[in-house]
């Protein structure tokens, strides 16, 4: 099991993780900049085939929202680690670990139902990497003696 101060520098690790394609998403809403977006969501709906397209307003609109959800998803699960983690550190984790598994059953679920069940493989790593060492408590001090 892993510390409290583990715990407290994985919080980076989930923010980093989940705000990572935040900025490429939003960036894609501008056609000259599309490509690591399209080639992003390309991967993760597995064969590499072209698809998805960037080429309708809808799909950048959705991208933008896309990476705003995530860019503000990554700054909380950040701010959780300075401003609340040690005042409340197992209201911290949990809340982190409740919304990564929410996170993971509706986007899994929606690739699935949408035909792009490949997405719903690359969750689980996603979902071990923000989570990492927060699935179970930290060590209390007396556990580490």
């Amino acid at each position: 099991m892993a510390t409290l101060k583990a715990q407290k520098r994985w919080l980076r690790v989930s923010a980093l993780t989940i705000g990572f394609f935040g900025p490429v998403l939003t960036l894609a809403t501008v056609p000259v900049t599309t490509e690591p977006a399209r080639l992003g969501l390309d991967i993760l709906a597995w064969p590499v085939d072209g698809f998805p397209s960037y080429a309708s307003a809808e799909m950048r609109f959705l991208s933008a929202l896309t990476g705003g959800f995530l860019v503000g998803w990554a700054v909380t699960v950040w701010r959780l680690g300075d401003l609340v983690f040690d005042a409340a550190p197992e209201g911290t984790r949990k809340s982190v670990v409740t919304g990564a598994l929410a996170w993971f059953a509706v986007d899994s679920l929606g690739s699935v139902t949408s035909g792009q069940w490949p997405n719903a493989l690359w969750n689980i790593l996603v979902l071990m990497i923000v989570v990492g060492p927060m699935w179970r408590p930290a060590l209390s001090t007396g556990d580490a003696q």
